[in-house]
């Protein structure tokens, strides 16, 4: 049973939350092992179709606990082709997720806590949430492959002055710089998450949004769009040979709400065939 987080699932929608309050939720390797944990679920379980991701108390998460033998367990390996960043773990995981994955930052993301969060969909926050790439601050680097994901999410010039800077700013600076999609009052941030799961759970087809989430993601490694337009077109014709798709065109023409039965994993076609992970090399 975890002991760091707590897991839930209600209507096809899985909240982890981050449960250290005490400590404000700060990351060590045995959070991101639990986190890692309920990811899988997440991923095997065919009634689960989004994931949310918070945290208890008054902090989503304010960094690496710094207190924690363990924090850099990764980077002491007597073997220098062993030695990872675990943040960069968690974050690869992340980005290889069937399902969509929505971040509801409840507080201060510091560091880890605010990298953990760029492989994720769609990240919302309260208006009292604060973020900080404050690595250059504390003498360390860029993690989590933050070097790769923050660039493309807010162009290489912000992700620069946040990152060579270090400095900790607010809510609204990271809605204007697109690091986030929606700000809301402390109160209202888990009922406007809750609100887009359930947007998506409610209208759309599991396998159609797994492929639309893996055609974003591995699309932003291909190097000419051809290889985006070769699995879009082996998603389609498996799509459009689908059950869903009938189920989708009688549901507009009846003007209904659709009832759709594949599931993901059971139902989801491989049409990344070319599509290889890189592997850890050094």
């Amino acid at each position: 049973m975890p002991e760091l987080i707590d897991v839930t699932a209600e209507d096809g929608v899985a909240t982890i939350t981050l449960n250290r309050p005490d400590q404000l939720n700060t990351y060590s390797v045995a959070l991101k092992d639990e986190l890692i944990g309920a990811l899988d679920y997440v991923d095997e379980d065919d009634d689960v179709r989004v994931a949310i991701i918070t945290g208890s108390g008054r902090a989503f998460c304010a960094g690496m606990d710094l207190t924690n033998s363990l924090a850099f367990s990764r980077l002491d390996e007597p073997d220098e082709a062993r030695r990872r960043d675990s943040g960069g773990e968690l974050t690869l995981r992340i980005f290889a997720l069937d399902k969509p994955i929505i971040a509801a930052v409840n507080g201060a993301a510091m560091g880890v806590g605010v990298t953990m969060t760029l492989p994720m969909d769609i990240r919302l926050a309260s208006a009292d949430a604060r973020f900080g790439f404050v690595f250059a601050r504390r003498g360390i680097v860029m993690e989590s492959a933050s070097s790769w994901f923050l660039p493309r999410l807010v162009g290489p010039q912000q992700a620069a002055e946040w990152a060579y800077t270090g400095r900790v700013f607010g809510a609204q600076e990271a809605l204007r710089a697109g690091l986030v999609h929606g700000v809301y009052p402390a109160g209202d941030l888990r009922a406007a998450a809750g609100a887009l799961a359930r947007e998506i759970t409610g209208n759309t087809a599991a396998v159609s949004v797994s492929l639309n989430r893996q055609l974003i993601w591995r699309g932003l490694t291909y190097s000419h769009p051809m290889q985006s337009h070769i699995a879009e077109s082996r998603a389609m014709f498996d799509r459009g040979a689908s059950a869903d798709v009938a189920e989708g065109m009688a549901s507009f023409a009846e003007r209904r709400d659709p009832r759709y039965i594949a599931t993901v994993p059971a139902d989801l076609p491989d049409v990344f065939g070319d599509w290889v992970s890189p592997p850890f090399t050094r």
